[in-house]
Parts: C-alpha cells; sequence; structure tokens
C-alpha cells in the first residue's frame, strides 16, 4: 500500500525452514577401563620407587689398597673402604671387620683395587709346626729370574765353596757329584738391595735342617731353584 513501510522478512535460510540444532552425544565413561590405568600407573610409580630405594642402598666393604702377594701378613695400609651398590650374590668383606681382617694373610695374591672376600683371607700360617724360619741372601745370579712369591716350593741348593776348592778340599756340588738340597717354602720375599741387588727370602725349613742352612747361607754358597709343581 502506499505510505505504508515494508516489514523486512524474518532472518534465516530462504525458502525453508530452520535447521534444527545439533545435539552434542556424550562420551559414555567406562568405570573399568579408568580404574585399570590408575592401577597401571600407580603400579609403575611403585616399581620405580622401590628401583630407585634398592639402587640406593650402599654397604661400605673393604677394597685392596695396594698389591698384596699371596702368603703375606695384611696390614692396615693394604686395605681401604669403599661404599658400594652389591649385587646380594657377591660376597665381600664389611669395612666393619677391617680389625679383625688386619693381621691374617692373603690366601691368594690380592690386586690394588679389587674387592676383598673373606675366601681370599686366612688364619693359616706359612710356617708349620716343626718348621723354623730362615732368611736366605741371594744375588741375583742366586735365585731365578721369575718373581717370587710366598707359599711356593723352592731348593736351597749348596754350591761350590770358593775357599775350599782353593784348600784342595772336597768341593760339595762338584763335577760327577749330586749337589746338597733342601726342600724349603717360600714364607716372604724382601726389597733387591739398591747397590747389589741382593734379595733376603724367608723361607720355612724343617726344625732340624734350619742351623745347618743358616751355616751355610753365611758363606754365600747356596742358590735357590723353584721346584716342580706337583701334579
Amino acid at each position: 500500500m502506499p505510505g505504508q513501510a515494508s516489514v523486512p522478512p524474518p532472518a534465516g535460510p530462504v525458502g525453508g525452514a530452520a535447521a534444527a540444532p545439533r545435539v552434542l552425544r556424550q562420551r559414555r565413561r567406562r568405570p573399568g577401563l579408568i580404574a585399570m590405568s590408575v592401577a597401571l600407573i600407580a603400579a609403575g610409580g611403585l616399581s620405580g620407587a622401590l628401583l630407585f630405594t634398592a639402587s640406593g642402598q650402599r654397604t661400605a666393604v673393604l677394597v685392596v689398597a695396594r698389591d698384596v702377594p699371596a702368603g703375606a701378613p695384611i696390614t692396615d695400609a693394604d686395605l681401604t673402604t669403599a661404599s658400594l651398590a652389591l649385587d646380594p650374590a657377591v660376597k665381600a668383606v664389611p669395612a666393619a671387620k677391617k680389625s679383625g681382617t688386619v693381621g691374617q694373610r692373603a690366601a691368594v695374591a690380592l690386586k690394588a683395587g679389587a674387592l676383598l672376600s673373606p675366601s681370599q683371607v686366612t688364619s693359616v700360617s706359612l710356617v708349620k709346626p716343626g718348621e723354623q724360619l730362615v732368611g736366605v741372601a741371594l744375588k741375583p745370579s742366586q735365585l731365578p729370574a721369575s718373581r717370587l712369591a710366598p707359599g711356593q716350593r723352592v731348593l736351597i741348593v749348596s754350591t761350590p765353596d770358593a775357599a775350599q776348592a782353593a784348600g784342595g778340599k772336597p768341593v760339595e756340588g762338584a763335577a760327577g757329584a749330586a749337589p746338597k738340597t733342601l726342600a724349603a717354602t717360600v714364607v716372604a720375599v724382601g726389597l733387591p738391595a739398591p747397590a747389589t741387588g741382593v734379595v733376603v727370602v724367608d723361607v720355612a725349613v724343617p726344625a732340624s735342617d734350619g742351623p745347618a742352612l743358616a751355616a751355610r747361607v753365611a758363606t754365600g754358597a747356596v742358590a735357590l731353584i723353584l721346584a716342580a709343581r706337583e701334579g
């Protein structure tokens, strides 16, 4: 009609019905799955805590501070302590037993830095009842080049005496005669003298042979050889 304002049509799609609002479907919760997830998380946390606790448990044990030959007495300077996380299968000497370990002997050769085990220590002396300890001073030419160690079986050989040879007296060990030998056990080996290289080897011999060996050693007419290993 003339003079009447036009009314705009209602908003919305032209020529069609209004779209129905979208309904969001709510996800269904699964209580069983949630409980399982919580249980797995808790189990993982517990395992991590146990592993951390186990790895953090350290034990103070004895460690060899320097080389100790077999049979030698163990001194306080030969041992040190360390705090280690050990497997239950590893046998070690606790640091609290250091005072009781000092004074005992090494059952085997101990190497610096190695963990000390109970089987490597013994209270048995290399000098048995009925034996005597004799120190034998030897020049480098009177003993093997191989390093001697406590516990080794050796033979002390009587060598020709220069004084007897000069006087025309019978000489032990002369050609055609078997030299006199004495079986002994090495107990300790000293350090070579700086000027002469002479080494003093302590050997255990039967008490009945001790005085004769000491007198023979005083003349310097002896030599030391390694005995053959049994077996």
